[in-house]
Parts: structure tokens; C-alpha cells; sequence
């Protein structure tokens, strides 16, 4: 198991002391909660929610273009 050491300001300190007794756990489970929850490699619910919301249809190369007008004539080399 590693350990790692953090420096905390008076605030920063105090926040994580209420929170701990709050939550009821030790201030190294507390820590180690937090990284799980928001240094993990797996999306949060709210973006998995959005797979197939919108529409997966690309416009083909006509639809892009309409309405763009005529290209103008190239000048001959």
C-alpha cells in the first residue's frame, strides 16, 4: 500500500477535519475516496447518460455545401 504526504493551508485543514468527522472515516480513507471518485478512468453517469442522444447521421457532401453558391473560375497556369 503507498503512502503519501500532504501539505495542507489552516483552511484547507480544518475543511478536511469536518469533513472526516462528518463522513464518520479516517482522514487516509476520506483522501483515498475522493481520487477513487474523481481520478478514476471510467466516465461519470451524467456523459455515459448522452451515448445515442443525438443524432449519429453525418450530412454527406451536398447537404454541407448547399447553399454556399458556385465556386469561382480558377485562373489558368
Amino acid at each position: 500500500m503507498g503512502q503519501v504526504t500532504i501539505y495542507l493551508d489552516e483552511r484547507t485543514q480544518k475543511l478536511l477535519d469536518k469533513a472526516v468527522t462528518a463522513a464518520g472515516v479516517s482522514k487516509s480513507r476520506y483522501v483515498a475516496g475522493l481520487i477513487l471518485r474523481h481520478a478514476g478512468d471510467d466516465w461519470p453517469e451524467a456523459v455515459r447518460g448522452l451515448a445515442g442522444a443525438w443524432d449519429e447521421r453525418f450530412p454527406d457532401q451536398e447537404a454541407i455545401r448547399a447553399g454556399l453558391g458556385c465556386d469561382v473560375a480558377r485562373e489558368r497556369l
